[in-house]
């Protein structure tokens, strides 16, 4: 088990590692780009670093599509749902008509939000929001896979891993935010739980460790000896010397004052 949390440790310190422009020295940022994954069964030895990242999330339509090569990835922070009002909100509808226009109004704003991000080809769409089912319906037709509410934290890693940028409108989708680094879009189910993957990413920035042992006490403790790894490995990145321990460093500088005096 040593040998696997070394080698864990070093792939992923390695991924995550980014060279400052300015100083040249290693930005090594694993709490927040290098994300662990317990997922309680499976033998120790199944223990990996992705070259990508991976979520507990699904997707949002059983029709849409579970596995993309080479996919595009459209990033978002705002809600594909209507927008409900922060305070309190009155509506005076006299007859029927007014209830139709009312939610055509709701239905034109969605469809208007939907074609924006089809007009931009992707083939995944992830929001950290709501989708509707409308939304989902118009994704569908356009053959568009889209995952809702996820968390922030995860959708920081996604757009370093990816390439992609995260977009805070829709009416503001440019070429540039699609996310192309990625090989392989797939969601898989693992125990009873669905995991979606982005892997195989070209030089990815952020990675995620799946750790599989027998119970959750075995996983939490893999945990603290892979985070002990991993800031010894970060050490050994930003500054490639090693201090000798047991007493060595003592009886070195006893040798040496023997000699002098």
């Amino acid at each position: 088990y040593g040998d696997l949390a070394t080698k864990l440790a070093v792939s992923a310190v390695r991924k995550v590692q980014r060279r400052d422009p300015v100083s040249g020295n290693y930005e090594v940022d694993f709490k927040r780009y290098a994300k662990v994954e317990k997922i309680p069964g499976g033998h120790i030895d199944e223990c990996k670093v992705l070259d990508g990242v991976m979520f507990n999330k699904d997707i949002t339509h059983q029709k849409m599509r579970r596995m993309i090569k080479n996919p595009r990835v459209l990033l978002l922070d705002c809600p594909l749902e209507y927008k409900k009002a922060e305070s309190m909100l009155n509506v005076e509808i006299i007859d029927e008509q007014d209830w139709e226009k009312l939610m055509d109004m709701e239905e034109k704003w969605i469809q208007d939000v939907c074609e924006d991000i089809i007009r931009a080809k992707p083939d995944v769409v992830i929001t950290e929001k709501g989708i509707s089912d409308l939304a989902q319906h118009y994704f569908v037709k356009a053959g568009i896979t889209a995952i809702r509410r996820i968390r922030k934290t995860d959708n920081n890693r996604i757009a370093r891993a990816t390439g992609a940028t995260i977009v805070h409108r829709p009416d503001e989708i440019k070429e540039t935010d699609i996310g192309t680094n990625a090989g392989l879009f797939q969601v898989q189910k693992i125990g009873d739980e669905y995991f979606t993957f982005i892997v195989e990413c070209k030089e990815p920035k952020a990675c995620s460790i799946i750790l599989r042992g027998a119970s959750k006490d075995t996983l939490n403790e893999i945990e603290r000896n892979l985070h002990d790894a991993m800031n010894v490995a970060r050490n050994i990145f930003n500054e490639p010397k090693v201090v000798y321990g047991g007493g060595s460093v003592e009886m070195a500088v006893s040798q040496m004052l023997v000699e002098k005096s």
